[in-house]
């Protein structure tokens, strides 16, 4: 039984927008994860700051809220930031992520529900967490260790929060823990599958583009699919 509601497409013009905008994203996203795949981190580093610029254009295109053209924004800078390696720059990229998380937190608090299941996962993801910033401590650079602590406790909560709009959302909230779980742990100098860097990417674009679409979706924007009854999480079964 599907229990959602279709809303009315958009106008001819901005539907062919979107569609242009949702193939510009797919495509940088190949020459991004081609190019990690390949051996040409020039071509990755040269495209990175594409990525979420041209989801937010989509955002924006759709009608989406601004909230969550503002969290693929900062989504934007915190890839830029963190093009440069040094400590300076991974920590205000890392700030600006964290207010892309935010801005998630705030959505997902206006447009979802509160399913029973959300507290049992909730408390496992927190569990996740400990244990992880529990082993990774002694092996962080003392500098980063508190930010990273600090950084994670939203990053869990923006991923809890996710549970509030569905599997497909929830999904992308786990993503973006797993992504950011594999660079916590390169810095600590563990061993992550390789390649390190396609890895991260791809559960990091797949998450941003999971998260966007679910606030599209609970938010009611024209074209964006199905959207819930009022008061209930779309199901399609």
């Amino acid at each position: 039984m599907n229990t959602a509601t279709t809303l009315p497409p958009l106008a001819p013009r901005r539907a062919l927008a979107a569609r242009l905008l949702l193939a510009a994203f797919a495509v940088v996203v190949a020459l991004d994860l081609g190019g990690l795949l390949a051996g040409y981190p020039e071509l990755h580093l040269t495209v990175k700051p594409l990525l979420l610029s041209v989801l937010a254009a989509w955002v924006a295109v759709r009608g989406g809220p601004p909230l969550l053209i503002a969290a693929a924004v900062f989504g934007c800078g915190g890839d830029t930031l963190l093009r440069f390696e040094d400590d300076t720059a991974f920590l205000l990229g890392m700030g600006s992520f964290a207010l892309g998380h935010l801005c998630y937190l705030l959505l997902f608090r206006r447009y979802g529900t509160t399913p029973r299941h959300v507290l049992p996962l909730g408390a496992a993801c927190a569990a996740v967490l400990v244990l992880l910033v529990a082993l990774l401590w002694p092996d962080l650079p003392a500098g980063l260790r508190i930010p990273v602590a600090a950084y994670s406790l939203l990053l869990t909560a923006m991923a809890f929060g996710a549970l509030r709009l569905g599997a497909a959302t929830a999904a992308g909230g786990l993503l973006f823990l797993l992504s950011d779980a594999l660079i916590a742990m390169n810095i600590a100098e563990w061993n992550t599958p390789a390649p390190h860097d396609f890895w991260v990417m791809s559960t990091y674009l797949a998450a941003q583009y999971l998260l966007v679409t679910g606030v599209l979706r609970a938010a009611g924007t024209p074209g964006a699919g199905a959207v819930p009854e009022k008061g209930r999480p779309a199901v399609d079964a």
